[in-house]
């Protein structure tokens, strides 16, 4: 009776991590309609060096987040480390979180993969904050990191 009561505990208490995980992501995140990047396929970043629109067709969905793929393939290979190709800073752009600590949109298509993980940039209106990036790389990525883990907690 002891092994049946602690089971139900271990699945409750696991459910209701998971359910309190996927809804902050899903508050947390830049998404539309549950998507992260727009629709882009995540591990084209890193695979073919560029943005590539996913299929609504090939989805994943990792702690409530939706993730498109261009392939079968692509989609299997974030399967086994959804983390290791997830947007930073919840896929707002890099350059805001760290100048001003804000979320702000991107365009999927103003990208940087630095030291194995994907950043993206907002891209409009003749203001390509990737440049500005650039410029102060290390400071801007010092600073990201602290607004955003302020931002996700």
């Amino acid at each position: 009776m002891n092994k049946q009561i602690l089971i139900l505990l271990v699945v409750f208490i696991s459910v209701t991590t998971f359910g309190q995980t996927a809804a902050k992501r899903t508050k947390e995140f830049n998404l539309e309609n549950k998507t992260a990047i727009q629709g882009y396929d995540p591990v084209a970043y890193f695979t073919q060096k560029k943005a590539v629109k996913g299929k609504a067709t090939i989805v994943a969905i990792y702690e409530g987040v939706t993730y498109n793929f261009s392939s079968q393939t692509n989609k299997e290979l974030f399967l086994k480390n959804p983390v290791g190709y997830e947007p930073q800073y919840g896929g707002w752009c890099a350059f805001a979180m760290g100048d001003y600590g804000e979320k702000v949109e991107v365009n999927p298509g103003t990208f940087k993969v630095l030291d194995g993980k994907l950043y993206l940039f907002y891209n409009a209106f003749f203001n390509n904050t990737l440049k500005s990036w650039n410029k102060d790389e290390i400071n801007l990525k010092k600073k990201a990191d602290a607004n955003w883990k302020k931002l996700s907690n």
